[in-house]
């Protein structure tokens, strides 16, 4: 069964897309009917499969889990006390647990079944830059 890790560098908290990635992954892989399994392998970031043509629907995510999940220096987070890494880094984690960190996406005629507005997306949850790894697994 095809495996691979695919590394995602990024620049702060927000949507990165890598549709294009998995896909060629699925390409490559020579399985025509199975079930892609895509795991993030961290703590503080999650996965999602949302709409990829419009840019404000990412902006509007964006801000709706800024608003939802502010920063632990914001006052009405003085109630958190894992701080060691700074004021993004307990909301980070709050934010993945809300969302997905593993998802599954059917594979038909040797492509995902993604609607035709679906992106795959890691929701970088960090204000500085990281190296994500996301593992994807294709099982027949």
């Amino acid at each position: 069964m095809p495996q691979t890790v695919i590394t995602i560098a990024t620049r702060g908290q927000g949507l990165y897309e890598f549709t294009d990635a998995a896909a060629e992954f699925v390409r490559q892989s020579g399985v025509a009917e199975g079930l892609l399994t895509l795991f993030v392998r961290h703590t503080s970031a999650s996965l999602l499969i949302q709409e990829n043509a419009d840019p404000d629907v990412k902006r509007d995510l964006n801000e709706f889990f800024r608003r939802l999940v502010p920063p632990s220096s914001d006052p009405s987070m003085r109630w958190i006390v894992h701080t060691q890494e700074g004021p993004d880094d307990m909301p980070a984690h709050i934010k993945a647990a809300l969302n997905q960190v593993s998802i599954c996406i059917p594979v038909s005629g040797a492509r995902m079944a993604l609607g035709i507005w679906q992106g795959i997306y890691l929701f970088e949850h960090r204000d500085r830059p990281h190296r994500r790894e996301i593992v994807l697994h294709l099982g027949a």
